[in-house]
């Protein structure tokens, strides 16, 4: 599956910097992320992907129903453990799905959307990167790590750098 390859990208970049980081600047909160963590961002990456997992064979997903692990947050060796575990569940056919949402003022209200699961594999790719851009920020903040210049960024904005600088 061609979307098998970018994931664990992503995820191979995760658990490098997770590996990378000390316990407290994993649990740091950080005014730079409103107060937020990388471990709580981290989580909220995996529980994502989670529940895409999880709602695979049912081919009903609702992100809003995701179980928050918040041992994932506080512990970045249990975030690599999940991020090595996802990228085992990754090779999935792709099938129809039921995505759920809620959006109304309503608890009840909900939306059923029609997507399949190459579809939800691209939005959390994408959420993904969005999280780790946001984890970028508060690592060049609050420590001296270096991360790769692709790390939060779009594989979309990587090419077109590198095309520009072809020009």
């Amino acid at each position: 599956m061609v979307l098998q390859q970018p994931i664990n990208e992503l995820f191979i970049q995760l658990k490098e910097l997770l590996l990378a980081l000390s316990d407290q600047a994993y649990c740091k909160s950080m005014p730079v992320l409103s107060g937020a963590t990388i471990g709580q961002h981290t989580r909220h990456v995996i529980e994502l992907f989670q529940e895409l997992f999880s709602g695979y064979e049912a081919g009903r997903v609702n992100y809003e129903e995701r179980k928050r692990d918040y041992l994932i947050e506080s512990n970045q060796n249990i975030a690599v453990e999940k991020l090595e575990e996802l990228s085992r569940l990754l090779h999935k056919s792709d099938k129809p799905l039921l995505l759920i949402s809620e959006y109304g003022t309503d608890e009840n209200e909900q939306v059923a959307v029609e997507t399949n699961y190459y579809r939800e594999l691209i939005y959390n790719i994408e959420h993904a990167v969005h999280h780790m851009a946001l984890i970028r920020v508060g690592v060049i903040t609050e420590t001296d790590i270096t991360l790769p210049a692709s790390f939060g960024v779009a594989s979309s904005t990587l090419k077109f750098r590198k095309a520009k600088c072809a020009q």
